[in-house]
């Protein structure tokens, strides 16, 4: 399946295939392109929680109000981010350029972060927001269906987690052998709707 495919063939689906089990060396594999996503600065501060445990897919499901696709899905990630990645060690994002790359790159990234919260969330959720996309879609080419999920309590499954205090959930993504088809697309928005050119009209 070429991207083009993946992308117009991606829909939520909502019911699994309970009994089928993603081989670890393609759970591997689509965890891996996730972390191939991008983030400003190089900083990875996408963080993926793997549900294994079913005790705990059980007390999230509770916390997701019933859903089933959080435990009869194949894998439950739970797409989280750092919010202080960008000043552990950041080193470790331009490990492998020159010297005056990282001399430029580690100050700017200190700057660009310190200090401001807003912008330490907002990268986040960017950043969270195309791992999600990148692990949806590489899903589908290698056959899986998935789900995003924002449908929880957050604070709730924050504790059952254990997430730490400068972390945040960004969302769920459920993948696995979907068992019923998605409804139809319920209707697309015109192109030129969607689409601005330049910038936006003042209305008459």
């Amino acid at each position: 399946m070429n991207t083009r495919e993946a992308i117009t063939s991606r829909r939520a689906i909502k019911e699994f295939d309970a009994s089928y089990e993603i081989p670890q060396s393609e759970e591997r594999a689509l965890l891996s392109l996730a972390m191939l996503s991008p983030t400003a600065f190089n900083i990875q501060n996408w963080r993926f929680v793997v549900v294994k445990d079913n005790e705990l897919r059980l007390q999230i499901k509770e916390a997701a109000w019933g859903q089933a696709q959080v435990t009869d899905s194949s894998l439950l990630v739970i797409i989280c981010a750092d919010l202080k990645a960008w000043e552990k060690e950041p080193l470790r994002y331009w490990a492998n350029t020159a010297k005056e790359v990282q001399n430029f790159m580690l100050p700017a990234i200190d700057g660009y972060y310190r200090g401001r919260a807003e912008v330490q969330r907002d990268e986040a959720f960017r950043s969270c927001g195309m791992a999600a996309q990148t692990l949806m879609l590489a899903a589908k080419e290698m056959g899986y269906d998935s789900c995003p999920m924002d449908g929880f309590d957050f604070e709730k499954v924050a504790q059952l987690i254990q997430l730490p205090d400068d972390h945040v959930i960004s969302m769920f993504v459920a993948i696995g052998k979907g068992t019923k088809n998605a409804w139809p697309r319920g209707g697309q928005l015109d192109i030129d709707e969607v689409v601005i050119q330049d910038k936006f009209r003042e209305k008459a």
